[in-house]
């Protein structure tokens, strides 16, 4: 098979527009949930056309790609910032972990979570097996809201923090209670324990819209952990994040790893009105790594 001297370069410019296609759809997870999807990619998307953008100025198109290296590296270092920014550190800390409703190492990670010592502890997929790592974890964590959920379990709040009396409750995907804390209880908000449905073509968007006008009526700082089955920057954590005036306790890391170590997705997180500080734990059992977290209210 021969080409003209004008295929390479349709052929290159065909690439390079479906790329750009594909990073300008991950932003518009407003107009519709597969903008989210695509989002998800956003980082591969960039490396892509900075790939193509430069094979698009051998074979002429020195425009194009000028302005699609420009594109992608304003994009692509969004990303990069997500994955090595750290946050500030706070003084609350919160250990973050979707236990997998099959866990069969809950000795191992009760040791992890007692080893971290943190304040907060925020679960998902507390299955009935699961119900176990929480009572052996009452003596360090006394104040525990446990709500119902799918097939695969429901979220968890655990602390040893002060409870606000009558203040915890149950909603869909979503653990939550008031505490108080600090020197002579002069800190008072919310903990959060969320797990969202997956993305599109699943029902992540409508999950989200259950969502909004129940956190619309927390009053007062939160601090929300969760697998949130989707990254940082797509609109439907940004829209949660929104409506609690929250930022992401930094830097992201792939957390679940049930795909495999190439394939790691950021798509845990712990919110904060400061955000915070967050490192990776082991995954002990579960397709997800855990998350310790220091944030600020």
């Amino acid at each position: 098979m021969s080409y003209d001297s004008g295929t390479w370069p349709r052929l290159i410019g065909l690439a390079l527009g479906l790329a750009i296609l594909a990073l300008a759809g991950g932003y518009l997870g407003w107009l519709h949930p597969l903008g989210d999807s695509l989002a998800v990619g956003r980082g591969l998307a960039a490396a892509a056309i900075l790939i193509l953008a430069v094979f698009a100025s051998f074979a002429g198109l020195r425009m194009a790609a000028f302005v699609a290296m420009l594109l992608a590296m304003l994009c692509g270092g969004q990303v990069l910032l997500a994955y090595t920014w750290p946050g500030l550190t706070g003084r609350y800390s919160v250990y973050q972990k979707n236990l997998l409703y099959r866990n069969a190492e809950l000795s191992a990670l009760e040791a992890d979570i007692r080893a971290a010592n943190a304040q907060i502890v925020t679960l998902q997929e507390v299955s009935e097996p699961n119900l176990a790592l929480l009572a052996a974890l009452r003596d360090a964590y006394p104040h525990q809201q446990v709500c119902p959920g799918r097939v695969v379990g429901g979220p968890a709040i655990l602390t040893r923090l002060t409870p606000v009396p009558g203040t915890a409750f149950c909603g869909p995907g979503l653990a939550a209670m008031q505490v108080v804390a600090g020197v002579e209880g002069q800190d008072r908000f919310w903990l959060v324990s969320l797990h969202l449905h997956w993305p599109w073509p699943y029902a992540q968007a409508d999950h989200v819209e259950l969502l909004l006008p129940i956190l619309d009526r927390l009053q007062g700082p939160a601090i929300v952990g969760g697998d949130f089955n989707m990254v940082r920057w797509a609109n439907s954590v940004t829209r949660l994040a929104d409506i609690l005036q929250l930022r992401p306790a930094g830097p992201t890391f792939g957390t679940f790893i049930g795909w495999g170590d190439l394939l790691r997705l950021p798509i845990d997180h712990v919110l904060a009105p400061r955000g915070g500080r967050v490192s990776p734990r082991d995954a002990l059992g579960s397709d997800h790594l855990g998350l310790l977290a220091q944030v600020e209210i």
